[in-house]
């Protein structure tokens, strides 16, 4: 059965970003936006025939805007600036973010304004079906004048240059397109500096760590109401009439997502009248804080499916009023804001989390056996689980200092004021692998602390999670390595396994 493609030149949302980026799913221009693309490029080669001064196209970059070009000199110049900014350092981007670059970049320029031909739209399209995958350096932009330095990596295989991936292998840029039964352009006026002025490095992080955080909500919900259920906990302030007189929607969510998960618990039926009064904050007040993150990453999720379908390239091309515009539509504050708020709103899942297994681990705030272990002091139990936990959350507090917060001048203090939205995307990246590992090591305390009271079950949700764990997690009767049991708990998560086995119980979840 054929897939259908994602056509650039139209809306993209997110999930048509994951589809490209990490499902294969193939791309193609839309016919509207070749014709726009086509009218732009003729407005361009008309400023060319009219020897007009165009930044980028007649002059050159940066510092350098001031610098007349020669009409035979060109050529070179577009060539120049993809050679001259491919200075990135470090790891290489991820085969899924690099490809997640190149569709929004076709997808900027087949806006129509930024002035290149069809056929360097057409070639990133057609790499992209190919698999030819530029190996990009993951540091070196600022974020202001675009992600330069990752987009110029992402670019010279186009002309034959730099190095790419493709079936496996890595391989020089043109080797790469010549296995792919691809040629390699000479890039015309405008066409080099419209490849690498753009947000597009950042902005494809920003929409696969959206994607994967709305999803990391959900687990978070399912872990809280697994520790909730282990902690005998109450299901009072889960109550609609509770988060509808703070009517914060993602608090609502979170409520009613815990409310289906412990629906009809024997573990909550034997405790209904007990004298506890109130839980600890990390239970009762999973609603108001997942929900605040629900909120948050609502939030930057708008922001990142306004920037996927914006021109960021400079100068603008507005073919119909006869006009070219030097601007900062480049400028990656809008995500940078947005990452550093994800980053904030995805490390206080896995805050809070840690603060829940700390619960279920110390016996006196549990009841249960002291780190969840059988014939403790012989066996240390789950103990360290919670210095892994205590890890990974102070890790994210580092992380989540705001990238956005810092500004360091460049190009001669021509570039005075930058955004640091790619390292904000990088750090919520690293923020959201962080969060997974702790809901990881939440999900097997919950289960060892649920195990303990048998013969009483959680309710259908929870057990629904508790079995989808125990086909991959045994219970710890002795000391044993547990790292594997958290990479295969991480594994449900990731996969959504976890998820679907709950919702083939209880329901679609929010």
């Amino acid at each position: 059965m054929s897939v259908s493609p994602v056509l650039v030149g139209t809306k993209l949302s997110v999930e048509d970003v994951v589809r490209v980026a990490r499902e294969g799913a193939p791309v193609a221009l839309s016919e509207e936006a070749r014709e726009a693309v086509r009218a732009s490029r003729r407005y361009v080669e008309r400023l060319l025939e009219e020897n007009r001064v165009v930044y980028g196209v007649t002059t050159g970059f940066g510092k350098f805007a001031q610098v007349r070009i020669s009409p035979e000199d060109t050529r070179q110049l577009q060539r120049n600036v993809l050679l001259s900014h491919a200075m990135g350092v470090g790891p290489p981007l991820p085969t899924e973010v690099v490809r997640a670059m190149m569709v929004l970049r076709a997808q900027s320029l087949a806006l129509g304004h930024s002035g290149v031909r069809e056929q360097v739209v057409e070639l990133l399209l057609a790499m992209l079906n190919r698999g030819v995958h530029p190996i990009v350096p993951a540091q070196g932009s600022v974020g202001a004048s675009g992600d330069l330095a990752p987009l110029a990596h992402m670019s010279l295989p186009l002309i034959g240059e730099g190095e790419a991936e493709h079936r496996g292998k890595v391989l020089s840029g043109a080797e790469a397109m010549r296995a792919a039964g691809l040629e390699p352009l000479t890039l015309e006026a405008k066409e080099g500096v419209a490849l690498i002025n753009g947000t597009q490095a950042m902005t494809a992080i920003a929409a696969l760590v959206v994607h994967d955080a709305r999803e990391l909500c959900t687990v978070a919900d399912i872990a809280g109401a697994m520790s909730l259920e282990a902690l005998k906990g109450s299901l009072r302030p889960f109550d609609p009439r509770v988060v509808a007189v703070r009517p914060h929607p993602g608090a609502a969510l979170v409520a009613e997502n815990v409310r289906k998960l412990g629906a009809n618990s024997p573990i909550h039926a034997s405790h209904a009248n007990c004298d506890k009064v109130q839980d600890a904050y990390s239970l009762r007040c999973i609603p108001q804080v997942h929900g605040a993150s629900r909120d948050a990453l609502a939030h930057v999720r708008e922001v990142v499916e306004r920037e996927l379908n914006s021109v960021t390239d400079n100068p603008l091309v507005f073919a119909d009023d006869d006009e070219v515009i030097s601007a900062g539509n480049f400028h990656g504050q809008p995500i940078a804001l947005a990452m550093d708020y994800a980053k904030v709103a995805i490390a206080e899942l896995a805050n809070i989390s840690e603060r829940r297994v700390e619960h279920m681990l110390d016996p006196a705030l549990s009841g249960l056996p002291a780190f969840l272990a059988r014939q403790g002091g012989l066996n240390s139990g789950l103990m360290i689980s919670q210095y892994t936990a205590a890890s990974l959350v102070s890790e994210n507090k580092v992380l989540a200092h705001p990238a956005s917060a810092d500004s360091i001048p460049t190009s001669a203090n021509q570039e005075d004021h930058v955004s640091m939205g790619m390292t904000a995307a990088r750090q919520a990246r690293q923020v959201l692998e962080n969060a997974r590992w702790v809901l990881a090591i939440e999900l097997v305390n919950a289960a060892q602390a649920l195990d303990f009271h048998k013969p009483l079950e959680p309710g259908p949700g929870v057990k629904a999670a508790l079995e989808a764990l125990r086909a991959v997690v045994p219970p710890l009767e002795r000391d044993r390595i547990v790292a594997p049991d958290i990479r295969a708990a991480r594994e449900l998560i990731v996969t959504g396994r976890l998820r679907a086995a709950v919702e083939a119980v209880v329901g679609p979840l929010h």
